[in-house]
């Protein structure tokens, strides 16, 4: 087998080792080197180009930076976002969506194609933004978010108003004009953004915020909120279609009229409120009322409140003298009973009479009974008794000892209720001068001299400047045991005094 000894020897058309050939300037590139060379090439020719296509494939990494892809029916163009510039736009990116990207064309080495890096995004033309509002709408519509049953009635009228809308334009001075002229309430004004980059954020933030105030708070809880704007074009009102507008609206726990832009306008911010108001001006007419026609009203309810009161007094009046009309005469209510009176009378004399003479033959019938050998056997049954109990003392022992329980139980009862029992274990019986007891302070306070009785003597105090009483001598103690308690004289529990 032969080789070749030069690379003069070697096919033309190909060899199985690279050489350089003497004189050839097509060197060699890394691939890097040729991706570099075309990066810059693609980035020179297309550093500022306006793009028009659908969006597809929208993806928002954690990072905030967005990916998608423009197409058209014959090609496909990937593009990324970064955050900075994904966090400015003016719309939520979907998939479907036309719109113009305005970027530079450049490559990614790492796949090997070639990306628009996205600097601004706008919607291709209002046909576009409003394809995109018509499928906002009808996803939020499936979910229930603008169904009328969630609609909430007003308060008739409201304390406290909250107005979501620009401090410093017109409306909220047509608002705070009309509300003076119909029924001047108190507003609270929740400044925010109208239009442009962050408008829908802080309007969402604004509503959710007047919903998570306390009642009776520093700052009042709105009883009905305006979320308001002026007139303008569908992109000047595209803060109110944001998504994230709807929900704060349909979520408030507050009733909610939405007040954008003119009578023609329509956001879906309108859908998901409880009432939608043509302008600002009606949206502050529809919250409250015209102070003059209630107060119309109220005088005209009051007037025909006391008609009513006069005409039921009088129909009652009539209808109280047609009934008195019918009515017999008292003296001829009283004659009937007056009658039965007498004649109930006169059978009471009889019956008393008919009874005692029932009574005296029934005595005379008993006294015929009476006979002296009856009473002679009775007594000497009972004689034979008592000579039973006379042989028998036990029985009487045992009688004995049953009132003896009695009495035992009745001194215990006694000295449980004797009043000066408490004064042993520390209490004090305050009476005046004259023995009758004292049981308030102002009735202390009027006796010169107080007792004041312990249970180991009295004590005479004086109530002002002057000298006290000598102390009462100590009681005797009472006698102990039973024999004390039946020596002692039965007390009248009617006047027992009380303890303080």
């Amino acid at each position: 087998m032969a080789f070749p000894s030069s690379p003069h020897d070697a096919d033309p058309s190909g060899g199985l080792l690279a050489r350089e050939t003497p004189g050839d300037n097509a060197a060699a590139l890394s691939v890097s080197e040729i991706s570099a060379q075309l990066k810059r090439t693609v980035e020179d020719r297309f550093g500022f180009v306006r793009v028009r296509g659908e969006l597809s494939g929208v993806k928002r990494a954690a990072s905030g930076h967005l990916y998608c892809a423009l197409k058209d029916e014959n090609a496909r163009l990937d593009g990324v976002m970064w955050r900075g510039n994904a966090q400015r736009l003016s719309f939520l990116p979907e998939d479907g969506v036309e719109v113009i990207a305005t970027g530079k064309l450049t490559t990614y080495p790492g796949r090997s194609n070639y990306q628009i890096v996205i600097d601004r995004m706008e919607i291709a033309g209002e046909g576009a933004l409003l394809a995109l509002l018509a499928k906002l709408k009808a996803r939020l519509e499936a979910e229930g978010l603008f169904d009328p049953r969630r609609k909430r009635p007003l308060p008739y009228l409201p304390r406290v108003i909250g107005v979501v809308t620009s401090p410093t334009g017109a409306v909220i001075r047509d608002i705070l004009h009309r509300l003076r002229d119909r029924f001047p309430s108190r507003v609270v004004v929740w400044p925010v953004l109208v239009q442009g980059q962050g408008a829908a954020q802080q309007v969402a933030a604004a509503v959710r915020g007047f919903s998570a105030l306390e009642p009776g708070g520093p700052v009042p809880r709105p009883d009905l909120v305006i979320v308001a704007r002026g007139g303008g074009s569908i992109e000047d009102l595209w803060s109110f279609n944001e998504e994230e507008v709807v929900r704060a609206i349909a979520g408030s726990t507050i009733p909610v009229i939405s007040a954008v832009g003119h009578e023609t306008d329509t956001t879906l911010a309108d859908f998901a409120a409880d009432l939608r108001a043509p302008t600002p001006t009606a949206a502050a007419e529809l919250a409250v009322p015209v102070h003059g026609e209630l107060a119309a009203l109220v005088a005209d309810l009051d007037a025909r409140r006391r008609r009513a009161t006069v005409r039921l007094l009088a129909h009652a009046r009539e209808r109280l003298e047609q009934r008195g009309g019918r009515l017999p005469p008292p003296q001829g209510l009283l004659q009937g009973q007056a009658q039965r009176l007498d004649d109930l009378g006169e059978r009471l004399r009889r019956a008393l009479g008919h009874r005692t003479e029932l009574a005296g033959a029934a005595l005379a019938r008993h006294a015929g009974a009476l006979r002296p050998a009856l009473l002679t056997r009775r007594l000497d049954r009972e004689r034979e008794r008592l000579a039973v109990l006379r042989f028998a003392p036990e029985r009487l022992l045992q009688r004995i000892e049953v009132a003896r329980g009695r009495v035992d139980a009745l001194e215990r009862l006694r000295l449980q209720l004797d009043p000066k029992a408490p004064l042993r274990r520390g209490y004090v019986l305050v009476t005046d001068a004259a023995g009758h007891l004292v049981k308030t302070r102002a009735a202390a306070a009027g006796e010169p001299v107080l007792r004041l009785q312990f249970v180991d003597g009295e004590l005479d105090v004086a109530t002002g400047d002057g000298p006290a009483a000598p102390p009462s001598p100590a009681p005797q103690s009472p006698p102990a045991g039973r024999a004390a308690a039946r020596a002692r004289p039965a007390t009248d529990t009617g006047n027992q005094p009380k303890l303080l």
